[in-house]
């Protein structure tokens, strides 16, 4: 599994020590607003065992990111596949970061050295991202990060029970 560096972050495998601050972010109403119902700590611990799990599986997946100059845990970013009861298929690009990260351009760094990695170690010939058509902040990190959106792809999640929520869109990306 490798792990990735930027000039502010580091993008590595999940540690023990990452599971707390990864479950107070993960009960935090506004982290989970776009992305679910929040979780508990053993919903969380089971998740972050999950990504580790494909990160060890397969070479990429959700990494832990972490701040390097402190060390601090602030979230994942990585790459996995599409869930096969979206529309859309493929690998697909995300992040979820802790509050206090917020508006520091996090997302961004993370997500453009995750499309590096898919497009230079994995050789994928295209990335796409899936959100809430509210999730207006994950969209405009989308945007950021060079990908485009056909609103002719945007589809209602039937997975999603609040329906002013279902509304999806899906941004893409082709390799260079």
């Amino acid at each position: 599994m490798a792990e990735i560096k930027t000039e502010r972050l580091v993008m590595r495998g999940w540690r023990e020590s990452d599971l707390a601050p990864w479950a107070a972010m993960n009960a935090d109403p506004e982290v989970r607003q776009y992305v679910g119902p929040l979780l508990t700590f053993e919903q969380a611990a089971a998740w972050a065992l999950n990504f580790q799990d494909d990160l060890d599986r397969y070479g990429f997946g959700f990494w832990a990111l972490e701040v390097r100059a402190s060390g601090e845990f602030i979230g994942f970013t990585g790459l996995g596949t599409v869930g096969g009861e979206m529309p859309v298929t493929g690998i697909e690009i995300g992040w979820r970061l802790a509050r206090p990260a917020w508006g520091h351009g996090y997302a961004t760094e993370a997500a453009l050295a995750a499309m590096d990695y898919g497009f230079g170690v994995m050789g994928l010939p295209e990335i796409v991202a899936v959100a809430m058509a509210r999730n207006l902040r994950s969209q405009a990190v989308m945007r950021r990060i060079g990908m485009t959106r056909d609103p002719a792809e945007d589809f209602d999640d039937p997975n999603v029970e609040e329906p002013p929520l279902r509304r999806h869109v899906v941004y893409r990306i082709l390799a260079v």
